[in-house]
């Protein structure tokens, strides 16, 4: 599973890294199209701030208690690179999946250093090596503000009146907190609108690799086991957090287990799931089904073909698109079987007929007229956004200009716009309390190379002419009279926003050094920028009247079903939890643990050949290994895309696990859960030990793990 953004549920598609999220596949529709939709015992992504106590001691008899809920809070880590990680040492080491560090392993590795192929371990502190504009963020504290931010919205006011008052309140919330507290502050919309909480985070940004495994041995099979079970993956990598040029010494931080899960045994995930669209509505799943999702699909397999030939140029090349194709191949998975259970009509009926009934139990609701006509409201806005779909994906997300140094020139140019504003009318992305993040990644000195953007540009320029057509006056403007070839080669080779200090100065100095600038890319991200941000206010109007007609449904429903539910994911702490067990499939056991006797059974009946070959030190050292422990392990905890590297605990509230994956029959978790042949996967941590001391031979970095310090 892909520590990635996922699609903001009913909206556009956005970004490219928003395409990279979980994976699908057609086998699961044969059993979820027989699965209800209705809640599961283990079904559930719940916030701190209302955990599922009663479920949990009704179906385990285990009681969550203030301070064992704060402790796995404070020791869970967010990444800003897509997934989730954990502390578990006193001395600042961090644990997260290797496909979550991935970024950063690409980031500071060149020809020479291929740390994200060949893994990497500091054998001193002074060998740890500091990540680019990595950021992590650590929940400290969840605040209610939905009556603050509803109170802002003058009475009547839809679309982009309300919108901008949503904005400013926003603004004015997360400042008041940043600038209150210290914290990184972060106003969460929770519910499609129907509450609104403060979240607050203490925020790392000296992050420093430690150990990282091979690729190969990380992503052992690599797609064509993805998403199966069994598994053989050692899908982990470990940074140490520093801070003011030393260690972080955290108070909270999670105990090892090295005996590690057991079959049968409850444990609980504490991650940051991306996105989910279980409480859309119809007129929002079909416009995914018709509209966001084949889009997405097209583009993923588009931009596969495209890196695949080209990493085969060369492996120098195949180093640079690495992170990048193993990203699209992931989410093209994601997106295939999201698809094909919104085309399968069992599946759509199930939830047209959930809302059908729903509807009919408001008839008898005192706010059941406002939510009814809610509805309508929904459908009205997502037709506008429908109309508006295509060239907004190409311009304003960016899709029609896929390039690195256009993104950077689009954020010089709207900083030196935006900044100017008060804080509360700016587009949330420049607004005070994003500043710090949004300025560690603008100034990373991450390795930007011209042929790896110029391929990328080029590509993307020639979908913009077939999708708007080649007289689309903007396309031509665009091209300024070139093939998309010649001019992406044009503005990658002339452009200087690839120089940080280039981008410092301008940043500084604001609108009138961007313009003086005469920057061929910023230039090109000017043309674009008028059309762009209309498109943008369009798109937003409309959410802001889905969020309004969302909250009163949010109402009535609460009305009908109690408060005893939990909103869609977005990719903020949540917790999870469920049973260490294993499921029967075409009639056969599947058992919830691996082994490694199974991986070296697994490479020697593939005649260890590419993906299933082991990395030389595993073929080495075998005999060193008790092939008896525990590898990989399944559970049935609800889980999606951003749980990647997710801690899984025991009631004692130890690691016992790593989230990261899920099998083929969780694959429209996005849409609902089924515990019945879904698993959620994990690397065990009895195994993880076993390799660091018995193949990596690492066994300073194992103590550490086990003793809780250096």
């Amino acid at each position: 599973m892909a520590g990635r953004f996922a699609l903001a549920p009913g909206a556009i598609s956005g970004t490219l890294s928003a395409f990279l999220m979980f994976r699908s596949s057609l086998a699961f529709l044969a059993v979820f199209s027989c699965a209800t939709i209705s809640a599961h015992a283990d079904e559930g992504m719940w916030l701190y701030s209302a955990p599922p106590r009663e479920q949990i001691k009704a179906t385990y008899g285990f009681e969550l208690t203030d301070a064992w809920l704060e402790h796995l809070m404070k020791a869970s880590v967010r990444f800003n690179s897509g997934g989730s990680g954990s502390f578990v040492s006193g001395d600042g080491l961090v644990i997260t999946n290797h496909h979550v560090g991935a970024d950063s392993l690409q980031k500071m590795g060149t020809a020479e250093k291929n740390y994200l192929r060949d893994g990497f371990y500091a054998q001193t502190p002074a060998d740890e090596v500091k990540c680019n504009d990595l950021e992590l963020n650590v929940l400290q504290s969840i605040e209610d503000v939905t009556a603050r931010v509803n109170a802002a919205i003058p009475v009547g006011a839809t679309g982009e009146a309300a919108a901008l008052a949503r904005r400013k309140i926003t603004a004015e919330i997360e400042k008041e907190s940043r600038e209150k507290t210290g914290l990184r502050s972060d106003v969460v919309t929770l519910y499609q609108g129907g509450q609104y909480h403060l979240y607050r985070f203490k925020r790392y940004t000296d992050i420093r690799l430690v150990f990282a495994p091979e690729m190969q041995a990380a992503f052992y099979g690599g797609d064509p086991d993805n998403f199966e079970y069994p598994r053989y993956c050692l899908d982990v990598c470990l940074f140490r957090v520093y801070e003011n040029g030393q260690p972080v010494k955290p108070e909270h931080y999670l105990k090892w287990s090295e005996r590690g899960a057991q079959d049968g045994e409850l444990t609980f995930v504490s991650g940051h799931p991306g996105r989910t669209s279980r409480l859309l509505t119809t007129p929002e799943l079909e416009y995914l089904r018709d509209v966001s999702f084949p889009a997405t699909l097209d583009l993923l397999k588009r931009r596969e073909v495209l890196l695949t030939a080209w990493s085969g140029r060369s492996q120098e090349n195949a180093r640079r698109a690495r992170d990048d194709l193993f990203s699209l191949q992931n989410s093209r998975k994601v997106r295939d079987g999201g698809q094909a259970a919104l085309q399968d009509p069992t599946f759509m009926g199930e939830k047209i007929a959930k809302e059908k009934s729903f509807k009919h139990q408001l008839a008898d609701q005192p706010e059941g007229k406002e939510a009814l006509a809610a509805f309508d409201r929904i459908a009205d806005a997502q037709k506008a956004i429908r109309a508006v779909a295509q060239r907004y994906r190409l311009l304003e997300s960016g899709l029609g200009l896929n390039a690195e140094s256009f993104r950077i020139a689009r954020e010089l140019l709207r900083a030196g716009d935006e900044h100017p504003k008060p804080n509360g009318e700016r587009l949330k992305e420049f607004t005070d309390a994003r500043r710090e993040s949004f300025e560690l990644e603008l100034f990373s000195d991450k390795p930007i190379y011209a042929d790896y953007e110029i391929l990328t540009l080029a590509d993307s320029l020639t979908d913009l002419v077939e999708q708007l057509g080649y007289h689309d006056p903007l396309v031509q403007r665009v091209l300024a009279g070139k093939s998309p070839r010649a001019r992406a080669a044009e503005l990658i080779n002339d452009t200087q926003v690839r120089d940080v200090a280039f981008r410092k100065q301008l940043y500084e100095g604001g609108a009138t050094a961007v313009t003086a600038a005469k920057d061929p890319m910023i230039e090109l991200a000017r043309l674009v920028d008028p059309e762009a941000r209309t498109l943008r206010k369009t798109v937003e109007a409309q959410d802001e009247i889905k969020q309004q007609a969302q909250a009163a449904i949010g109402r009535a429903r609460f009305a009908v079903e109690g408060t005893a539910n939990y909103p869609d994911a977005t990719f903020t702490l949540r917790l999870s939890y469920g049973a260490v067990k294993g499921y029967e499939e075409n009639g056969q056991h599947v058992p919830a643990m691996t082994n490694f006797a199974g991986l070296y059974a697994r490479s020697a009946e593939q005649n260890n050949q590419p993906p299933f070959d082991l990395p030389p030190r595993w073929v080495a050292r075998k005999a060193a290994l008790d092939l008896t422990t525990p590898f990989n392990f399944v559970s049935t905890a609800d889980i999606i895309g951003g749980n990647s590297g997710s801690p899984v605990v025991n009631r004692a509230g130890e690691f016992v696990g790593i989230i990261f994956d899920g099998n083929i029959y969780s694959l429209v978790a996005d849409f609902g859960y089924e515990d019945k042949l879904s698993r959620a996967l994990s690397v065990h941590s009895a195994g993880i030990l076993e390799a660091l001391r018995k193949i990596y031979e690492v066994p300073a970095l194992a103590d550490e793990l086990v003793k809780g310090h250096r």
